[in-house]
């Protein structure tokens, strides 16, 4: 018998080959979820992944083209995201519509929180885009903007449609978004409301969707009806 190695047939290192670049894509998404993209080095990526230096480079190129790479792995939830959306749009106008809207906004994310395999990308959306870096504004442009630009358009016809009278303008609708957004943000990163609780809450316990989706919602409806009032009706003398 032989003593010489095995070769590896084309379908094995194939596979070893999509395994590590698949290994250097979760190292990356940890790492920039938990200390931000400008504190890791591609030698920590190597590292984390247990692959060659080189490989990093190989397979992604530079660090912000790797940074962008994780958002595009992820581009499935932004397109479950405007599934929804359209969905709601489909539907006839009534008071549901807008609490549809915001479940569709933030359903998945809560969803991909709350599941192992997503909590690093969750927290990363979180970290890694606040700062509006070069590599953040591209993200956000690439990925984030088309979802965001749909949504307002979503919540400004419904809020006007609600709301005949009042005068709901894209920038009301913008507004509510940016807020909403925000809500949804802080749920996700802020764990201290154990703390704050006394231990009656749980970090990104996917159960409190509901309170959330109702405090999205009552927030836009309060929001739009202090700041664009109803016109009052003049008494005939």
């Amino acid at each position: 018998m032989s003593d010489l190695p095995r070769t590896k047939t084309p379908q094995s290192a194939m596979a070893l080959r999509a395994n590590r670049k698949g290994q250097i894509l979760l190292a990356a998404e940890r790492l920039f979820a938990k200390y931000g993209f400008h504190a890791v080095s591609i030698r920590q990526i190597a590292q984390e992944a247990q692959v060659p230096l080189a490989l990093v480079g190989y397979h992604y190129g530079q660090k912000q083209d790797l940074f962008h790479a994780i958002f595009e792995h992820w581009s499935g939830t932004i397109e479950e995201r405007l599934q929804g959306l359209q969905g709601v749009q489909r539907q006839a106008h009534s008071r549901q519509k807008l609490q549809r809207i915001v479940e569709a906004f933030i359903s998945p994310v809560i969803r991909l929180r709350s599941s192992p395999e997503g909590e690093s990308y969750a927290m990363l959306m979180t970290k890694g885009l606040s700062p509006q870096s070069d590599e953040a504004d591209r993200v956000l442009r690439d990925f984030f903007d088309p979802m965001a630009e749909a949504f307002i358009t979503a919540l400004h016809d419904t809020l006007a449609a609600e709301f005949p009278d009042a005068a709901v303008t894209r920038g009301t609708a913008a507004w509510s978004y940016q807020l909403s957004l925000g809500a949804l943000l802080h749920h996700l990163s802020d764990t201290r409301v154990a703390r704050l609780s006394h231990g009656e809450c749980t970090p990104n316990d996917p159960d409190v969707q509901a309170h959330l989706v109702q405090f999205i919602v009552h927030g836009i409806r309060g929001a739009v009806q202090s700041f664009h009032p109803r016109p009052t009706k003049r008494r005939l003398s």
